[in-house]
């Protein structure tokens, strides 16, 4: 079963997502230039957002360098030395690393991190401390602790059994170069947000005045300007999730695991239900964060389409805005993009034979709109509804 979500939504003037300049990100598509928001940070404003963190509270991961101090700091709570725990810290900056080399930051080992920012599991966190606490009260003192080799630590990580995975990772997936840790495939795709339009910067002119400031003194006007870049863009995004596959990576089946019983299948479909659930709502409620203090453009999508097909042809609709969508006379962009969308999914649909089991459409503000084949959804929690019980009955 794949699950396609289709997402159109304006936005006032923001500057969502940076670049290395500071400036609204952007691509080139269909030869004029789009407003952009990368895959990476959709993602991460989802799994971040208010909703998916309470929802699926004690089911996620965190991604992270500071392994060596979560290691020292329960390693103490258990009641290991404390200078056995320094030394188990510098052993964990090795976990993020092929060959487990360590690396130590100055004399006093303070502020120890990992070469790489891992996506970690709480599983994983335990298994390491599980191995360290171990090879410490094995070594009995600092100076026998100091010639065991990180390497063999996290080949004994490794081999700790079956771990569970969080929700986050079997969502998004993670590759880690370290024996300590599986990678993990994602089973969900995110796409780059796009405009369906052509899209120029404008600049923000700003200064800042001090308010003890008396006026007709020497130094009246302003402290200090500034300036940043804008757009105001309607995005059209879109993600897919292979629900098999995300299942196969709760239960273990997706990266090694054998032995699989019914009841944990049953779990990883309950779960499924839930993490989607999250997901659509995390997705549709929560925005990127850039400058939003100075902007905040938070406005919620005029179309959410949701497509559920039993194979995995997955059919992102955004060449419906190759030809950029225009403001005209009596039509804005939001419906001149509606328009697109909607003739483009008909096209598609009707010319490839392209199957699905289910099609949901909500657009609150647009009740004229309508795509052929496809159910309309009454509000966000009827959307909700419908999609987890195709999730569990098919």
């Amino acid at each position: 079963m794949l699950i396609e979500i289709h997402i159109l939504q304006n936005h006032a003037p923001s500057n969502l997502n940076r670049d290395d300049t500071g400036s609204p990100k952007e691509c080139v598509f269909g030869g004029v230039k789009r407003a952009r928001i990368s895959s990476q940070c959709l993602k991460r404003s989802i799994r971040q957002s208010d909703i998916f963190q309470r929802e699926l509270a004690g089911q996620l991961g965190m991604r992270t360098r500071r392994l060596p101090e979560l290691v020292r700091e329960r390693l103490e709570k258990d009641g290991l030395p404390s200078d056995l725990a320094a030394v188990a810290a510098l052993k964990a900056t090795g976990f993020g690393t092929k060959d487990g080399k360590e690396r130590p930051n100055g004399d006093d080992n303070k502020d120890l991190d990992t070469a790489q920012t891992m996506f970690l599991t709480e599983a994983d966190i335990e298994a390491v401390v599980a191995v360290l606490k171990k090879a410490a009260e094995e070594a009995g003192n600092v100076k026998k602790f100091k010639d065991v080799k990180a390497s063999d630590l996290q080949a004994l990580a490794k081999t700790n059994g079956f771990r569970p995975i969080s929700v986050d990772v079997a969502l998004f997936g993670r590759m880690i170069t370290s024996e300590a840790f599986r990678d993990v495939e994602a089973s969900m795709q995110v796409a780059h947000a796009l405009s369906t339009h052509k899209v120029d910067h404008e600049f923000d002119y700003f200064t800042a005045v001090d308010d003890l400031q008396v006026k007709g003194e020497d130094d009246a006007g302003a402290d200090m300007i500034g300036d940043f870049e804008f757009n105001s863009s309607c995005y059209y995004k879109y993600c897919s999730l292979d629900v098999h596959a995300f299942c196969r990576n709760l239960t273990g089946e997706g990266h090694g695991r054998r032995t699989v019983s019914d009841d944990d299948k049953a779990k990883s479909v309950e779960l499924a239900k839930k993490t989607i659930d999250a997901f659509l709502r995390g997705a549709i409620m929560s925005t990127p964060s850039g400058k939003q203090n100075s902007c905040a453009a938070h406005q919620l999508p005029s179309l959410i389409l949701i497509e559920v097909r039993p194979y995995r042809t997955p059919v992102s609709y955004a060449n419906a805005f190759v030809e950029p969508a225009y403001a005209g006379k009596g039509t804005g962009l939001v419906v001149a993009s509606l328009e697109k969308i909607g003739a483009h999914i008909q096209a598609l649909t009707d010319g490839f034979d392209l199957e699905a089991s289910t099609r949901l459409l909500l657009a609150p503000e647009h009740r004229e709109f309508a795509i052929h084949g496809v159910e309309r959804m009454p509000s966000l929690n009827t959307l909700c509804a419908r999609l987890q019980e195709v999730v569990v009955y098919g």
